[in-house]
């Protein structure tokens, strides 16, 4: 897999930052997903659930209660094309390590929004467990840009806090 623009240009926004601490770069594992109409993402040929990819997290925020990130990076989607992903989000740790949250994302793949790239907001949920967090977000079904909806899965590797 080529390395992507994405993942380069949040590579130099986060260095052109000045010191960035270990602990707040991490690295996105892309995943699995799972579609809520199998047979309508069978019959669309959008039905591949296990789709590997990587990415990099910025944590360049937080507060007792909020984690502020972006993230970048680039996955097989589950049209088995190459999906290039960038966005910046917030999550809200309710306790346990469990946190709330929602992300604005620019993605652009062949099989979503016929092809061209859009902006769209995320629901997260994520675990942190310290060297590692576990993330899922929700891809409702809108028209034109999403013909099924679904749940994605990916972890987050912070190699600093090992």
């Amino acid at each position: 897999m080529a390395t992507s623009p994405a993942i380069l240009a949040a590579v130099t926004l986060a260095a052109a930052c000045g010191a960035v601490r270990a602990d707040e770069i991490g690295i996105n594992v892309y995943g699995l997903s799972y579609h809520l109409n199998r047979d309508r993402a069978r019959t669309l040929g959008v039905d591949n659930e296990v789709n590997p990819g990587l990415g990099v997290r910025w944590q360049f925020a937080e507060t007792e209660r909020w984690r502020f990130f972006a993230d970048a990076g680039v996955f097989n989607d589950s049209g088995r094309n190459t999906a290039a992903l960038a966005g910046a989000g917030a999550l809200w740790r309710v306790g346990g390590g469990f946190e709330l949250g929602a992300a604005l994302a620019v993605m652009n793949s062949e099989t979503y929004n016929n092809g061209r790239t859009f902006v769209a907001p995320l629901p997260l949920v994520a675990w942190d467990l310290g060297p590692v967090t576990l993330n899922a977000t929700f891809f409702p079904k809108v028209e034109r840009y999403n013909d099924v909806a679904t749940l994605g899965f990916w972890v987050t590797l912070w190699p600093g806090r090992w």
